[in-house]
């Protein structure tokens, strides 16, 4: 499309020098620290303020029960606001695997109410159902063993999970659904159902009239041509004590009550040195909320991408309890339930139950709506190695030879901004990076890989050739006056992909086409940064909300918190176009939505490397992992500010043993390779890294029963052990799958721990020392040493030959550590394939059980449709806690026949755990076996 009068290409000449004085002064202000005063609290935000003063117990909703239809779907009715008039439309609908949706939208809109479309995956398959109750007062339908009794008047939702109420929606009666309506002085005639548009509704005549259709903040004023479009319910969890998820924010795991604080916020920006402990907005928004008890997992996903608040209130309260439940009277038999008021700016309300009953069926559930991490390639589980900026070739050189001469492991090199041409993205600075094709194949020469930086803003410069491509097709985001938009970030006047347009995801992703992408190769990978998106000088450092998107015709408001999963899910899409398919895309990005899990790794951003920021780290990590955001990290070391070396040593500890481990630093801190440090301290760092590489197979294995199942690798312990009930609070450490058990260090100078231990067996990883639960116990954590224990009845596959890379270890020989329970049984699984290609959904793969019982360990297939020609084979196997040394051990495989093996044994106590080693059982991991021990 040729460009208008609204879309001339800017003068960069003229506009350089103001660039750079805006940018930069930007920046210098930014870095400072988190100004609070950049961003809204809520009662800054009109919506917020509206929907918080809702009164309780005064719902003026209704469900008109006689115009309730049944449909091979669900059930469909409408609901009237009794004070307005105004007539909206309930859709209940039972979905596949214990889900139900509840959507309500305006029946009559003056337009079409926006409905998101990008989190879901296509297949969502509903259940079969059967209204067993319907009268004046209410519907009741049941589907598998839950039921949803709908009260009519006034309407409210309770969920059961066989005779146990779990969730209860519009308990207290805080529903609100502002209609779309003209601005007075545009007067239509209102359709049938409606109330006069240009009226305000009977409930709204006393509330708050600011912002209604104009709202300023900073010098930045948001038109509203529709008005106050906001909705808002409470959703209620019975019986709970504790909720989680909605990240993200540098809180604690488990939330806290909001009744003295603003609301957690979701609302994606960009937030330099964030604060710990407070519910302000970061740059990821996933509205899931999970609820633990002892009987029950439930969650709830608000379907919504606009800006949300959410407020926690927990119970019982002798004045509240009643109204919130209509089934508990007050007094000392109210159970404890904790009282959520959800409210989003636009869209409608859109709420999917999943009512697990535990928390991998829950997992699973939500998995099932929006899809779970993709496998990604083994290289992006090992170490990455990241600065704000690595200077030129000769520096990468470097740094990677160094991690070579100092024995440290490392998969990825990464290039942040400074590596391009004044910040234009698919370019190279040719001074700096003047042959990045050999600097590529220098680190893929050694089994490495090189990540590059793709932010979200495009330089405004007729020259550069992707601004100009994308110009001309008029494919940037407009303002609402329909001319492109003009905002600032890093390369100074920026334009904004539009990416709800097809074309223009099209158009992005193609150019990461080698061919296009000059300088790139199949082994450079891509990391989307400032995509919230980042506005320098926009209403809180983001893009003004009544901006427009061409592509579908809406405004950003609508769109906001989804805007960075479209744009890192089309870089997703190009790393698939280059190879034709057929390798795995590795990518990072900071902004991320429900679906995000799709396409890309995330991390908690621009961290500080202070102890309270390495502290934090775990409750988030947590929060993003049950909430379908699965690969996870954070900046090792912080990214701003200068770690001391035992902070930066016990940051190394706990990155070894969370799924991504990417140290990286700011412009201006100082140069903080491992080899910088004192001899000490580079030895620890050493020690972390290396065993991140032996238990690569198991994060290998964790990741490909994540794609399968949605479990995270990285679990609270309540995932594991639902029932104990002293788990439910516990932050501070967490599993690994269910085998391994870690209380990283985050408490300056702390030489002991104490940690918590579930029930049954546990053994430290490196001295055997034998801990048994649940049971709180202080441990020793030298500086040198991680609390990290393995769950009797347990099976780890490792890699113990640790090489440079993991791409080097690929057809290394396994060792496996059996940990013993107190019926000496264990199980564990082991999945193994090529590490890169797609190849394995064509079933060139191998997914293992592996078992022991009665003196007896195999290896089997779990799928026997898998085969992979793998190299690899069993070197070892350690068995820890046998009651004493075995007389004889015997291997039996179809291809070496039956043979004796030697064997070393460790005598075990009542404080530590016997070992025994086995040696070179010498069988293929490709082929079923039997070790007996006797």
């Amino acid at each position: 499309m040729s460009p208008s009068a609204n879309h001339r290409l800017p003068n960069n000449n003229t506009m350089a020098t103001l660039c750079r004085s805006v940018a930069l002064a930007v920046l210098l202000t930014l870095v400072s620290a988190v100004d609070r005063g950049n961003f809204k609290s809520c009662q800054q935000s009109s919506f917020c303020r509206r929907h918080r003063t809702v009164k309780p117990g005064e719902s003026p909703y209704a469900l008109l029960t006689d115009t309730v239809t049944v449909t091979d779907a669900g059930l469909i009715g409408d609901v009237i606001n009794e004070n307005s008039r105004i007539v909206f439309t309930l859709e209940i609908y039972p979905l596949k695997d214990s889900t139900l949706r509840i959507k309500i939208n305006e029946k009559n809109p003056i337009k079409p109410r926006f409905e998101e479309p990008y989190a879901l995956v296509k297949d969502i398959h509903g259940e079969s159902f059967e209204v067993v109750d319907r009268s004046a007062q209410g519907v009741t339908v049941k589907f598998g063993s839950h039921r949803a009794v709908v009260s009519a008047k006034p309407l409210k939702i309770d969920v059961y999970n066989g005779d146990d109420l779990v969730v209860s929606t519009n308990a207290r009666g805080l529903l609100k659904f502002e209609q779309y309506r003209s601005k007075p002085g545009n007067e239509e005639q209102p359709a049938e159902g409606e109330a006069e548009p240009n009226a305000a509704p009977v409930e709204d005549q006393e509330e708050d009239k600011d912002g209604l259709w104009e709202e300023s903040f900073k010098g930045h004023t948001d038109s509203k041509p529709l008005g106050p479009a906001s909705v808002g319910m409470d959703i209620s969890f019975v019986n709970s004590k504790h909720v989680y998820g909605i990240p993200e924010h540098a809180d604690s795991f488990s939330l806290r009550e909001t009744t003295s604080t603003d609301p957690y916020r979701l609302y994606n920006l960009d937030v330099f040195e964030y604060e710990v402990d407070n519910p302000m907005a970061l740059y990821g928004s996933v509205p899931v909320m999970l609820s633990q008890t002892a009987r029950h997992t439930t969650a709830v996903f608000w379907h919504n991408s606009a800006e949300t608040w959410i407020d926690i209130k927990k119970l019982p309260d002798s004045n509240v309890v009643s109204s919130i439940t209509g089934f508990f009277s007050s007094g000392e038999t109210d159970p404890p339930q904790v009282s959520t008021h959800w409210f989003s700016e636009s869209g409608i309300i859109d709420l999917f139950v999943m009512l697990g009953p535990k928390p991998m069926d829950v997992f699973r559930q939500y998995a099932a709506l929006t899809g779970s991490q993709n496998l990604p390639p083994l290289f992006s589980l090992g170490y990455h190695q990241c600065r704000w900026n690595y200077n030129d070739e000769e520096d990468v050189r470097q740094v990677h030879e160094n991690f070579d001469k100092h024995d440290l492991p490392m998969d990825v090199m990464w290039l942040d901004i400074e590596h391009t041409d004044g910040k234009r993205y698919f370019t190279w600075d040719h001074y700096k990076f003047p042959n990045p094709l050999e600097m590529t194949a220098n680190l893929t020469a050694r089994g490495r890989k090189l990540v590059t930086i793709i932010d979200v803003h495009f330089k405004r410069d007729s020259n550069y050739f992707f601004y100009k491509e994308v110009h001309d097709r008029d494919l940037f985001v407009h303002t609402k006056d329909g001319n492109e938009f003009d905002g600032w970030c890093w390369p100074g006047s920026s334009s904004y992909i539009d990416m709800t347009n097809p074309e223009a995801r099209e158009h992005y992703s193609d150019t990461y086409r080698l061919d296009r992408y000059k300088g790139s190769t199949l082994d450079t990978f891509t990391w989307n940064d400032m995509n919230e998106p980042s506005v320098f000088n926009g209403p809180e450092i983001t893009m003004p909300k009544d901006n427009l998107h061409p592509g579908i015709g809406v405004e950003h408001r609508e769109i906001h918190n989804a805007y960075g999963m479209l744009f890192h899910e089309s870089t997703y899409e190009g790393h698939l176009k280059r190879s034709d398919r057929r390798l795995r895309p590795f990518l990072l990005t900071r902004a991320f939505y429900s679906g995000s899990q799709r396409s890309a790794a995330v991390w908690t951003g621009d961290n500080t490397a202070e102890w309270s920021h390495l502290r934090i780290s775990q409750p988030m990590l947590l929060s993003l992992s049950v909430t379908g955001i699965t690969h996870v990290g954070a900046d090792v070391g912080g990214f701003f500010g200068n770690p001391d070396a035992n902070l930066l040593a016990r940051w190394y500890q706990a990155g070894a043993f969370q799924p991504f481990y990417r140290a990286h630093a700011h412009l201006d801190t100082k140069r903080r390779e491992p080899w910088l440090f004192d001899a000490d301290t580079l030895r620890i760092i050493r020690k972390s890294l290396r065993q991140r590489y032996q238990y690569l197979p198991l994060w290998y294995t964790l990741f490909y029963e994540n794609e399968l199942t949605g479990a995270p690798p990285m679990r609270p312990l309540w995932a594991g052990f639902p029932e104990d009930e002293a788990t439910f609070g516990i932050e501070s450490e967490h599993m690994i799958g269910s085998a391994l058990l870690v209380h990283p260090i985050t408490e300056q100078g702390a030489t002991t721990a104490n940690v918590y231990f579930p029930p049954g067996i546990w053994y430290d990883i490196e001295d055997l020392s034998l801990h048994h639960g649940p049971n709180h116990k202080v441990v020793s954590a030298p500086r040198e040493k991680i609390p990290v224990f393995q769950r009797g009845g347990s099976i780890i596959p490792r890699k113990d030959r640790v090489r440079r890379a993991s791409t080097l270890m690929r057809e290394d020989p396994y060792t496996l550590v059996v940990a013993l329970d107190t019926d000496r049984k264990a199980q564990g699984t082991l999945y193994i394939d090529d590490e890169h290609t797609f190849d394995y959904r064509q079933g060139k793969f191998l997914y293992l059980v592996l078992s022991y019982e009665n003196g007896v360990l195999t290896s089997k297939k779990i799928d026997p449709h898998g085969s992979y020609n793998t190299a690899s084979w069993l070197e070892r196997v350690i068995v820890i806690g046998l009651d004493k040394q075995p007389s004889k051990v015997s291997v039996n495989s179809a291809a070496v026949g039956t043979r004796d093996l030697e064997s070393t044994f460790e005598s075990g106590s009542t404080t530590q755990g016997s070992q025994l080693t086995i040696r070179k059982p010498g069988v293929s991991m490709r082929e079923e076996f039997t070790i007996t021990i006797q």
